[in-house]
C-alpha cells in the first residue's frame, strides 16, 4: 500500500486538540501531593493522596482485603481514599486498610451481592435507555433511565429494582436520551459523521495510531481531517456494542508524528500514561463540539443500553458532552489518560451524564501503548507537533480534538470549528467552567 506523506505542518492529529478553555488553570501545579512523612504514631490516620495515588491504593487494598472489600471512592474535599468493608469476624481487615492509609467505612452490601444485583438487571431489565453502575459512596447500584423509558418499560425497571431488595439499588430518571455522540460536522470525519480523537498511541508494530470511540468506526473505515478530505487514517480494530466502545485507527503515513499530549491551543498537556478511574475523581474532557468540560467520576464498570446495543465496562461521570464529542479524551489535571467519550444524555447547556471507555482496557485490547509513533516522533517540539507556528491560541484552539489541518490551524480555528468555541478559547475560562 502506498502512503501519502503528511507535511510536517499537518503532522499528527494533536490528541484532544480542542478549545483552550481553562488551559492556564489546568496547568497549575498539582495540589495536595501525597504526604509521606507521617510518624509511626499517626500511621493509622488516613493519608492525603492525589486521586491517581488513591486509585493505586484502592487496587492494592482490593486484593489485600479479599471478600471484605466492598468498593472505594475518592473524597476530593479531604483528598482521602475511602474504602468500604463488609463487617465480619475478622476485624483485622479494617486495621490493614487503615494502616495502608485509607479511611475505612463499614457497609452492608458486599461486591458479590452488588454484582449479583447487576446480573439480575442485565437478565430482566436490559431496556434501551437504561444504565447501571455500582456507586461506592452509597454502597448501592445506581440505576438510571432516560426520557424514553416510560409506561411498561418503566414499570418493568422499577419492579426489577424492587426485587433486588431494600438498600440494594437506587433508581433515577434522566431528562435526556442516551445516545452515542457521533455527528456530522467537523473534527475527524468518515462517511459524513464527525467524531473526536482521543489519544495518540503507538500500535503493537510500532506504527503511529490513535484511539477513539468504537461506534465512530460504524461510519466508515477511512478517516480524514477535513469534511470530504483525503483519508489520513484507517480503522484497524473496533469494538461496539459489547465489551467496550473503542477503536484503534492507524495513520496511513508511517512517518506521521503522533505526540502523546492533549492540545490546549496555546500549550499542551503531556500524557505520560493511562490510569484507572476512581469514583469521586476530578476529570476533564475534550471534544470537537463543546471543547473542554470538567466534572467527576460517578461509577465504574457501568452498563449502558444504547439503541444500538448494550455496552459494558464503562466509566459513568457527570461531565457533559454533545454530538461530535464521541471519542474525545478524558484526562486528569496531572496529564493521565483515563477515558474515551462514548455517549450519554443531556447537553452542555442543561447538563447531563456521559459514559467513557477506560483507556487502560482499550490499550490492552488493541495491543497499543501511549506514546508517539512513526519516524521522527521523538524530535518534534510542542509547536511542530501541534502544527508549528500555525498552532496559535486563536487558530488551533478551535482544533477540537481533530487532526492534521486542524492541529495546524487551517481548519481547526476555521469555519467548521465553531465561532463560539473560538470565542471561549480567547476568553480563557477558569478551571471550574463547564460548557
Amino acid at each position: 500500500m502506498s502512503h501519502k506523506r503528511i507535511p510536517k505542518r499537518k503532522a499528527a492529529i494533536a490528541a484532544g486538540s480542542v478549545v483552550a478553555l481553562g488551559a492556564a488553570a489546568i496547568l497549575l501545579p498539582n495540589a495536595n501531593a501525597s504526604q509521606d512523612g507521617a510518624s509511626d504514631d499517626a500511621a493509622a490516620a488516613p493519608k492525603t493522596l492525589k486521586a491517581t495515588d488513591a486509585s493505586d491504593l484502592a487496587s492494592r487494598l482490593a486484593g489485600l482485603l479479599g471478600d471484605a472489600f466492598a468498593g472505594s471512592y475518592y473524597d476530593g474535599d479531604k483528598q482521602q481514599l475511602v474504602v468500604n468493608v463488609v463487617p465480619g469476624d475478622d476485624n483485622n481487615v479494617i486495621v490493614q486498610a487503615e494502616k495502608a492509609g485509607a479511611a475505612v467505612r463499614e457497609v452492608d452490601n458486599s461486591m458479590t451481592e452488588l454484582a449479583a444485583g447487576a446480573q439480575t438487571l442485565k437478565a430482566k431489565a436490559t431496556i434501551p435507555g437504561t444504565s447501571w453502575a455500582v456507586d461506592p459512596r452509597t454502597n448501592r447500584i445506581l440505576v438510571t433511565a432516560d426520557s424514553t423509558v416510560t409506561g411498561d418499560k418503566w414499570e418493568r425497571l422499577e419492579s426489577t429494582v424492587r426485587s433486588l431488595g431494600s438498600g440494594m439499588a437506587t433508581i433515577r430518571k434522566s431528562a435526556g436520551t442516551f445516545k452515542t455522540f457521533a455527528s456530522g460536522g467537523d473534527a475527524v470525519f468518515a462517511g459524513g459523521s464527525r467524531c473526536s480523537l482521543g489519544f495518540n498511541v503507538t500500535a503493537g508494530d510500532g506504527s503511529p495510531a490513535f484511539l477513539t470511540a468504537g461506534h465512530c468506526a460504524l461510519a466508515g473505515d477511512q478517516w480524514s481531517d477535513s469534511q470530504g478530505g483525503q483519508p489520513i487514517a484507517t480503522v484497524d480494530q473496533a469494538v461496539f456494542p459489547g465489551a467496550g466502545d473503542f477503536a484503534l485507527v492507524r495513520y496511513d503515513d508511517p512517518a506521521t508524528r503522533a505526540p502523546s499530549e492533549v492540545n490546549l491551543g496555546d500549550r499542551t498537556v503531556a500524557i505520560a500514561r493511562a490510569a484507572e478511574a476512581t469514583v469521586g475523581q476530578e476529570v476533564f474532557r475534550m471534544g470537537s463540539t463543546t471543547g473542554l468540560a470538567d466534572g467527576q467520576v460517578l461509577g465504574l464498570n457501568a452498563t449502558v443500553n444504547y439503541p444500538e446495543g448494550t455496552v459494558t465496562g464503562l466509566i459513568q461521570t457527570d461531565v457533559c458532552a454533545e454530538p461530535g464529542d464521541s471519542g474525545g479524551s478524558m484526562f486528569t489535571r496531572d496529564g493521565l489518560a483515563v477515558g474515551l467519550t462514548s455517549g450519554g444524555s443531556g447537553d452542555c447547556t442543561s447538563g447531563g451524564e456521559t459514559f467513557f471507555q477506560p483507556v487502560t482496557t482499550a490499550l490492552e485490547a488493541v495491543g497499543a501503548t501511549l506514546g508517539a509513533g512513526g519516524a521522527g516522533a521523538g524530535d518534534a517540539g510542542a509547536g511542530d507537533q501541534a502544527g508549528g507556528e500555525e498552532a496559535g491560541a486563536g487558530a488551533e484552539a478551535g482544533g477540537q480534538g481533530t487532526g492534521g489541518d486542524q492541529a495546524g490551524g487551517d481548519q481547526a480555528g476555521g469555519e467548521e470549528a465553531g465561532a463560539g468555541a473560538g470565542q471561549d478559547a480567547e476568553e480563557g475560562s477558569g478551571l471550574t467552567h463547564t460548557r
